[in-house]
């Protein structure tokens, strides 16, 4: 592709990102047809097929490399534009995170462009072991994940290590392991993890126990909820020391194996690109996460 259709990548961002023909031509104030028109001619000068119309649509891998090669470029026309002087909206941003980096430290790290505002913030939620395909499909600028995979085009750099213990209430703790940690206890007491994609409770369960067998749980997708739920009572499982440190002193929730956890290595990975905004988002997220995980420097660590 010599010449870069960029109203074409414009709708095929539109159409994947809002996930329908008719949601992207309201967005660019064309009608649905001309939003089709400019896919096939695009897809024509490429040569391949750049969207899947399934409902809802999702790009195919040339299409995401797009998707992410456009966004990238309205990040740098932003910053292009206030060099310059010229008025403009705030610029759009995405990143993903799991859900436990945004209920503890994330806040923190975003208020530097948040107040006052610097861009038009998205933040998309997907467990640390899945974050980094985000990343990859062109969704978002950058991502916290557990994977030092490297991806074209992106720098990674090492946050910490998020500590994780098996909570529960004193109550719960005295009902169902009264004996202890034991695998009779296991395969009784309810436990409580965050959705399908949460291996950290069966990766736990598999480290103290060797157990390798469905467990009874209850699947709870928020954060503030999941914590709660676990001291009602309603459950155990697995939470970040950062999280519940003040609940672990003033005895609201005991530490079923004291001593053992499981340690998460969180990354940042971020589109090569620098602007002024992208350049403060990393370097906040960066530092403050440092700040509040467990993170030692090697002594080969050049990253800034």
């Amino acid at each position: 592709m010599k010449n870069v259709d960029y109203r074409g990548l414009a709708a095929l961002d539109a159409v994947v990102g809002l996930g329908s023909f008719e949601k992207a031509a309201l967005s660019l104030h064309v009608s649905q047809s001309a939003i089709s028109q400019r896919i096939r001619t695009l897809e024509e000068l490429s040569g391949q097929l750049l969207i899947v119309r399934a409902q809802p649509p999702f790009a195919t891998t040339l299409g995401q490399r797009l998707i992410a090669h456009y966004r990238q470029v309205k990040l740098m026309e932003a910053a292009l534009e206030s060099d310059i002087g010229e008025p403009a909206s705030l610029p759009e941003i995405a990143i993903a995170v799991n859900a436990d980096t945004l209920a503890t430290w994330l806040p923190d790290a975003l208020a530097p462009v948040l107040k006052p505002p610097q861009c038009q913030l998205t933040v998309l939620i997907d467990d640390q072991d899945h974050t980094l395909q985000l990343l990859r499909e062109g969704s978002v600028f950058g991502c916290v994940t557990s994977s030092m995979t490297p991806v074209a085009g992106t720098t990674a750099t090492p946050l910490g290590v998020e500590r994780y213990i098996c909570a529960a209430s004193p109550a719960f703790a005295r009902t169902w392991f009264k004996y202890g940690f034991t695998t009779a206890a296991v395969a009784q007491a309810p436990a409580v993890v965050f959705n399908q994609k949460d291996a950290l409770h069966a990766r736990f369960l598999r480290q103290r126990l060797g157990w390798q067998s469905a467990y009874p749980h209850h699947s709870i997708a928020s954060v503030d909820a999941f914590e709660k739920f676990i001291q009602r009572g309603f459950g155990y499982g697995m939470l970040p020391t950062v999280q519940i440190a003040t609940a672990l002193a003033s005895g609201q929730l005991v530490d079923l194996c004291p001593g053992e956890g499981i340690d998460v290595p969180l990354v940042w990975h971020a589109w090569n690109i620098h602007t002024p905004l992208t350049a403060s988002l990393s370097r906040h997220i960066i530092d403050i996460a440092r700040q509040s995980l467990n993170y030692t420097q090697p002594e080969d660590d050049n990253l800034k």
